[in-house]
């Protein structure tokens, strides 16, 4: 069996939960070190099982053309192995007789040697009937624009003039954009470092410690990242330092809790940024451990703790209201498909009304800890108006000290009830919602 069927084989494996509705990429790096894929092997399985995902109402209705009957649930690696050679033929530089022999071949792999025959058919077929397959399926919109048709309708709904842009920049890999740490370095002396590697690079607009990449590397040939100069983070999340400013620049020593604040991105922007006396909760204890290690990659440090933050009698609390709030609430992600393409097949309409309701539980328990003349900042990488402007409308018709305090004059975003909207685009940053909400006194 060849390195490149194992390869293939693996990458039909991990699929199998998320074609199937039962899991996600989010552990990918941790999935492929476990199955024990060399490295030189995990750039390409890792292609494979994004690009599946971002494809996949596409790559479903092309093999639902080409099978007779749909695969048992049983089979569904082979499944996946369909939709793997059915990428690989149109997306990837792989050539063809490779893509249809070797992802056939990956089925001994499976231990389902009898499927290699049926994948062999599928894929030679496709490649002799390509053309007018596609122009079949793409008569559906869903279908042609790679999104589920209850996400397109929603994009539809609220988006009637942006739709089809936001649908199109979902469908394509968002741009690496750096964080600089105001501690340690500049921004134009780290723009410096990077041109003096050989890596081109522009400072974001939108952020003062921000700088977008030209193209994509692997964070190990940055410069100073092992010495904490720089994190990844795009333009748009970066976005709640510059909204907390004027709250936290002075004085020093502000108490600032962040609600949910797994893998820890912003509340490090916020400890780089501000002298503050910062708490980070996140419900998910081993998410938790992701915001302690990159606070220790960083230097920084934070009251940590593994709690539910809609609980209004959590323990963890002292009863100390808080200057400060940050609710980065957990959404739908629809601003941030291109980087989470598995949303499309993991996300279903039924879950928005569910998270609506868990955004309103935590916006009630955050403003209960807020204290007289705070701030809060309410924040979503949703772009659906349920979760983002209705959202923030019913909490303030039903809580009558809070007012809203974004600044008309941003330049960025569209104004979106209370909030601000940023859609996403091919070049910019990902789709977020924010709304500041200031307590009265």
């Amino acid at each position: 069996m060849s390195r490149k069927n194992d390869a293939r084989a693996t990458a039909a494996r991990l699929l199998v939960p998320v074609i199937t509705g039962q899991g996600s990429l989010a552990g990918l790096d941790g999935d492929l070190a476990a199955c024990g894929v060399a490295e030189r092997d995990r750039g390409f399985v890792k292609a494979l099982c994004f690009g599946v995902c971002r494809t996949f109402p596409r790559l479903e209705a092309l093999s639902g053309e080409l099978l007779r009957e749909p695969f048992k649930r049983r089979d569904s690696d082979v499944q996946a192995l369909l939709l793997l050679g059915l990428y690989q033929l149109l997306h990837m530089r792989v050539p063809p007789h490779a893509a249809v022999s070797e992802t056939a071949g990956a089925a001994r792999a499976l231990g389902k040697a009898w499927a290699t025959r049926v994948l062999n058919g599928c894929l030679r077929r496709f490649q002799r009937e390509s053309v007018a397959l596609q122009g079949k399926v793409d008569r559906d919109p869903p279908v042609a624009l790679w999104h589920p048709a209850w996400l397109l309708r929603e994009l539809r709904d609220a988006w009637p003039d942006e739709w089809r842009a936001i649908a199109e920049a979902n469908n394509e890999p968002g741009p690496m954009t750096l964080r600089v740490n105001a501690r340690r370095i500049t921004r134009d002396a780290y723009l410096a470092q990077l041109g003096e590697a050989g890596i081109a690079a522009d400072p974001c607009r939108l952020s003062h410690d921000g700088i977008q990449l030209q193209a994509a590397c692997d964070v190990r040939q940055l410069p100073g990242f092992d010495r904490g100069e720089i994190s990844v983070q795009d333009e748009a999340a970066q976005l709640c330092a510059e909204l907390l400013a004027p709250a936290l620049a002075e004085p020093a020593g502000a108490r600032v809790l962040d609600t949910c604040s797994a893998p820890g991105g912003k509340s490090a922007h916020l400890l780089e940024r501000f002298s503050i006396d910062l708490t980070a909760l996140d419900v998910d204890a081993a998410r938790l451990a992701r915001v302690r290690d990159t606070l220790a990659r960083l230097d920084l440090t934070a009251q940590l703790h593994a709690c539910d933050a809609a609980d209004p009698d959590g323990d963890w609390w002292d009863g100390t209201p808080f200057d400060v709030i940050l609710l980065d609430a957990p959404c739908s992600g629809t601003g941030v498909i291109r980087r989470h393409p598995d949303i499309k097949l993991s996300r279903r309409y039924s879950d928005i009304a569910e998270l609506a309701a868990l955004q309103s539980r935590l916006l009630d328990a955050a403003w209960a800890r807020l204290a007289p003349g705070g701030t809060l900042l309410y924040a979503t990488c949703s772009v659906l108006p349920a979760e983002n402007a209705e959202q923030i409308e019913a909490f303030l018709a039903r809580t009558p000290d809070a007012t809203a305090d974004l600044p008309p004059n941003l330049s960025w975003g569209a104004v979106a009830g209370a909030g601000r909207q940023l859609l996403p685009t091919r070049e910019g940053p990902d789709g977020f919602f924010y709304a500041r909400l200031h307590k009265s006194t």
